[in-house]
């Protein structure tokens, strides 16, 4: 191994590192203890045989691989031997000093809880939304007031003055889409959902965005006109496909770039929850640009709540977008670089009316 020993054993997370033909080459403490396995007994065994994941991993270590990029995967069922399943995101990242070898990295849902700097932004988070919520009504209504006033004030301003009184409008407004998507973020109802052609629902979405916040960004479309209906709330959807739209054209700069919407259809790919049951997510939206990418102080954590990489940004976007997506039996994953950032979106298809449940 090239690098230090003590920083490899001091891991807090699960890490397993691949040699070229997928299999483990070594493993860490916390690999050991996560997966109930010897080190030992873990050495030279083929990755899929031995660590079962419900994620087309095989398909994301090549394009690990081929893009010399990470790769984050938010929330999939990891388990090995008999023990349950345990909800884990992934990282998987190419060793440069090691040509072929990836690091895998899990991390645990639990152990969120016992990191205690994770486990006080989380709960900070979670009573920051809390409160948001309680207090949404009192704090939208007076800063109506607040708008109205400074409205009717600078009908009466020169033109100096009224820079304050616009100063004062736009920032309440801006106060108000906060709170805004605070209360929707705790209140989003469940989706209901139907049969939904994801392709009309894209190019609705689309269009809007041309009109919008992507004006200035070239919208390219790549779909398989196969596709079939996807199991979906629509209204909902679309506002995913709206916020890693937006995402993409705001990561942009102010020359522009390319967004490109493909569609494509995994049949491989599926869901299994703790309960053992599963379900298919084969139909594929993948949202690219062309952008600067993700900080790269942000990985996984991008769609945590309150966590933005833009300087304004609220951090509530890409929480929104994962918890709908998670809401509709779905997932979510984002591989980025410089250049080239891809969030992609593994949907169900709607059931066969025809066919007895």
């Amino acid at each position: 191994m090239s690098f230090p020993e003590h920083l490899w054993a001091s891991l807090p997370l699960p890490a397993i590192l691949l040699d070229p033909g997928d299999a483990i080459s070594e493993v860490n403490s916390a690999a050991e203890d996560f997966l109930m396995t010897s080190a030992r007994s873990l050495r030279g065994r083929p990755f899929f045989q031995r660590v079962r994941i419900d994620a087309p991993l095989d398909d994301a270590f090549q394009r690990v691989r081929a893009n010399r990029a990470p790769l984050f995967i938010n929330i999939v069922d990891v388990r090995s031997g008999d023990r349950p399943p345990e909800p884990c995101n992934i990282q998987i990242a190419p060793m440069t000093a090691m040509p072929g070898f990836l690091l895998c990295l899990m991390t645990p849902r639990q152990l969120a809880g016992r990191l205690h700097q994770a486990g006080a932004a989380r709960s900070s988070a979670r009573s920051a939304i809390g409160m948001a919520e309680m207090l949404a009504h009192e704090i939208k209504n007076p800063l109506a007031g607040i708008t109205g006033a400074a409205q009717l004030l600078s009908m009466n301003l020169d033109a100096e003055d009224r820079e304050l009184t616009d100063l004062i409008v736009a920032e309440s407004r801006r106060i108000v889409a906060l709170v805004d998507q605070v209360e929707q973020f705790g209140n989003l109802r469940p989706p209901a959902r139907a049969a939904v052609n994801l392709h009309d629902l894209l190019d609705r979405t689309r269009r809007s965005a041309a009109l919008g916040f992507a004006a200035h960004m070239r919208i390219k479309d790549e779909y398989d006109p196969s596709l079939p209906p996807a199991h979906v709330d629509a209204d909902q959807m679309q506002q995913v496909f709206q916020n890693l739209l937006k995402n993409a054209a705001e990561a942009a700069p102010a020359s522009g770039g390319t967004i490109k919407v493909r569609t494509f259809y995994d049949h491989a790919l599926r869901v299994r929850r703790r309960d053992g049951t599963g379900s298919a997510v084969p139909l594929q939206v993948e949202i690219v640009d062309d952008g600067p990418g993700l900080p790269p102080d942000i990985g996984e954590a991008a769609f945590d709540p309150f966590v933005s990489g833009r300087e304004n940004g609220t951090g509530l976007g890409l929480a929104l977008v994962s918890k709908i997506v998670s809401e509709h039996g779905g997932l979510i994953g984002v591989e980025s670089r410089p250049g080239r950032t891809v969030f992609r979106v593994s949907l169900p298809v709607a059931p066969d009316p025809s066919e007895p449940e």
